[in-house]
């Protein structure tokens, strides 16, 4: 009996330490690639030694878990194809292991809505510092005229694009996508003004920083947002979406310019993207089934380069999501994440009309959120980015929480 009351103390523990490791994860997130990799780690261990503890596997079934297993099956056994099997091998264990384990870390051990809103919150306050860390950057006049991320023949003009703690412009833009339409979504969810005034605040703060970036896809991606919240929510909050971007367009003359050259077939990112998806098709019709293999698009793409002829240049992604999924993993790879990703944002329109309103505001914002990862695919490829990724697979282990606890809830009626 004694034994019992012991373990089931150090088991509460245990599951103590794997929340805040949870919650550490999502803050650090945006902020530090190995900080994240070493508490999810933690979460892991942890979780580890609560199933060992227990004499019990602590692991809930999802909806999803055929789909994901052959997801990463297929995903490790496109790497028989890859140019450098080692250096595929590596990079397969290192993503997916984060992938899989940041997913199934929180759909097991995040048993509440409360827990749930103490980690949206940590996501928030993570955010505030990435933005802030990008005004830093804006108001000091950081030089990228040497980093190569603007054309400048089409825009001498453009000297600065904050990159905050991301490392690119074109990420950050992606980061501050998905946490404005999240929290658009919480805004519509929640009772007291002054919760709703602070959300605003903060939604104008991330659409500020965002126009800093000139990230051209990300402008776009975020028209799907606008356009989840008009057909879901209300056609009041459409016109609300699309005044800020417009009121901030309105004052930056060069912003204007950077949204219209998508239109524009001599600058140069616009034609070197047609030539990147040239090459990816080709790569594609190559191999179909398996692709070139997990994280080899940049080893197996000189063989198809009909642009650039510079065998110094190294190009790591196709810029556009699904084209690069499919060169690298084959197009039952790419069918197999599209399952996921559809079945996800699925989930998230079933939860919008049930649970409390700040469930329902959450799952309107990561579905919105989810949809401009979509549109923003088609274009660029932020996925191709560690912390991204993690990002997408911990909004998608959110959604699988949701759905489990609106179940709890349907059984209990």
């Amino acid at each position: 009996m004694l034994n019992r009351l012991n373990t089931s103390k150090a088991i509460y523990l245990i599951d103590l330490i794997i929340e805040h490791c949870i919650m550490a994860v999502a803050f650090f997130l945006p902020l530090s690639l190995n900080v994240t990799s070493v508490l999810l780690a933690a979460g892991g261990f942890f979780w580890l030694l609560k199933m060992i503890m227990a004499k019990s596997i602590f692991s809930q079934r999802t909806l999803f878990d055929g789909l994901i297993v052959f997801y990463v099956i297929w995903s490790g056994l496109s790497i028989t194809n890859s140019p450098d099997t080692d250096f595929s091998s590596y990079n397969y264990y290192q993503l997916f292991g984060r992938y899989v384990l940041i997913y199934y870390l929180i759909v097991n051990n995040i048993q509440s809505q409360e827990q749930l809103k103490r980690l949206v919150k940590s996501m928030m306050i993570s955010a505030i510092l990435v933005v802030m860390y990008g005004f830093y950057q804006y108001t000091q006049g950081m030089d990228i005229s040497t980093l190569e991320w603007v054309d400048d023949h089409q825009f001498p003009e453009i000297k600065i694009r904050v990159f905050s703690t991301l490392h690119n412009p074109n990420l950050l833009a992606g980061f501050l996508v998905i946490m404005s339409a999240i929290i658009a979504g919480l805004s519509c969810g929640v009772q007291k003004i002054r919760h709703r005034v602070l959300l605003y605040g903060l939604l104008l703060m991330l659409a500020a920083c965002l126009l800093f970036t000139y990230s051209r896809g990300a402008w776009v991606s975020i028209l799907a947002v606008i356009v989840i919240f008009s057909l879901l929510y209300s056609r009041k909050f459409f016109w609300l979406l699309l005044l800020i971007p417009l009121l901030l367009l309105y004052g930056q003359h060069n912003a204007w310019e950077r949204v219209l050259s998508i239109f524009n077939p001599t600058d140069t990112s616009a034609s070197m993207r047609m030539a990147l998806w040239e090459s990816t098709m080709a790569m594609i019709m190559d191999k179909p089934w398996f692709g070139v293999g997990w994280g080899a698009y940049w080893l197996a793409y000189p063989q198809y380069d009909f642009y650039i002829h510079n065998a110094e240049t190294t190009i790591f992604h196709a810029h556009n999501m699904y084209l690069g999924l499919a060169a690298e993993i084959g197009i039952p790879g790419l069918l197999s994440f599209l399952a996921i990703l559809c079945g996800h944002m699925l989930l998230t329109f079933k939860l919008l009309r049930q649970g409390s309103k700040w469930m329902a505001g959450l799952m309107l914002g990561i579905l919105a959120a989810l949809a401009s990862l979509a549109v923003g695919g088609i274009t660029d490829y932020i996925l191709f980015n560690i912390q991204m990724s993690m990002l997408f697979w911990l909004l998608l282990a959110i959604v699988t929480v949701a759905w489990q606890l609106e179940k709890r809830q349907w059984k209990r009626r």
